[in-house]
């Protein structure tokens, strides 16, 4: 299958995302929490499947069951992935549900933290978007683009009590035995712009307050960023093998403290915590690419 643009797929999927979506576009501090569209799932995951080349799998499953175990138990879990497209989550959760029992009961009981951007920047997206539970935040660097004075005042205060009602979310959905998917680069990775894959400060944040973390890396990519990456639409979709590794479960108290046994006086600890992650994953990816498993 020779590639073509998201807008093309996405345009032929509209009847049904009109058909079944909720067109609840505009995000405010009372609607962050979205919950997974069962419908337009369905759609999706017929459509990854398309896509996904032989050998493409998520390995090893034990580690999804260690997850799993310690998140039933009561502790409150984390997923770090490395983050190529927007078809990372769906690709993520179809071949983790390819697993077994333990694999489709994890892939429904994680809810990803996702920018403003996927649900308000146009429609076809936002339909995309919606078939997987999602707790939408309003991220920094958005305000970091914003010149005018009195725009950015009103943004910051939109962003606050946005990001305000994301984290009280977060926590009442833990409670309920969810475990939070978050991408630490907070944008997806761009070719020869290495900058978009260092991990953000924020990160530490989700780290601290978390019990135990899951690290995912992903070899292959079935939606590549056009070289007019302002515009999503322009992604070109194709097929390809993606093979994905979990990491074990990974204290996250012991992770932290190891982190800042690196820092020198003065470091920024907040940001020495996320640079590790981003090393262990980068080690991961390089792993798989090295030697692929199959």
């Amino acid at each position: 299958m020779e590639g073509f643009g998201l807008k093309k797929m996405l345009e032929e999927l509209r009847p049904l995302f009109e058909r079944y979506a909720s067109h609840d576009n505009v995000i405010t501090e009372n609607n962050v929490h979205k919950l997974e569209n069962p419908h337009i799932r369905a759609i999706l995951e017929a459509s990854v499947q398309k896509l996904l080349l032989e050998g493409s799998h998520l390995y090893p499953k034990q580690h999804i069951t260690e997850f799993l175990n310690a998140v039933k138990a009561g502790k409150k879990g984390i997923i770090l992935s490395e983050h190529y497209s927007n078809l990372d989550l769906p690709v993520f959760l179809y071949l983790m549900e390819q697993t077994g029992e333990d694999g489709k009961e994890l892939a429904h009981r994680t809810i990803a933290m996702a920018g403003m951007k996927l649900t308000e920047e146009d429609p076809l997206i936002a339909g995309l978007t919606e078939g997987y539970e999602r707790i939408v935040i309003y991220p920094s660097r958005t305000l970091a683009g914003i010149t005018d004075p009195q725009q950015l005042e009103e943004e910051m205060k939109r962003s606050r009590s946005i990001n305000i009602a994301s984290m009280r979310t977060l926590e009442e959905v833990r409670k309920e035995g969810k475990a939070v998917l978050v991408y630490p680069a907070g944008t997806r990775y761009r070719p020869g712009k290495p900058e978009t894959k260092r991990g953000v400060r924020e990160i530490d944040s989700y780290i601290r307050t978390s019990d135990v973390m899951m690290l995912v890396s992903i070899n292959g990519n079935c939606l590549r960023i056009s070289e007019d990456s302002s515009n999503m639409l322009n992604d070109i979709v194709c097929q390809d093998k993606v093979v994905i590794e979990v990491s074990p479960v990974i204290d996250c108290a012991e992770f932290r403290e190891r982190a800042k046994q690196r820092c020198s006086d003065g470091d920024d600890k907040k940001q020495a915590v996320v640079d590790l992650v981003m090393e262990e994953l980068e080690i991961m990816h390089n792993r798989n690419e090295k030697t692929p498993q199959e």
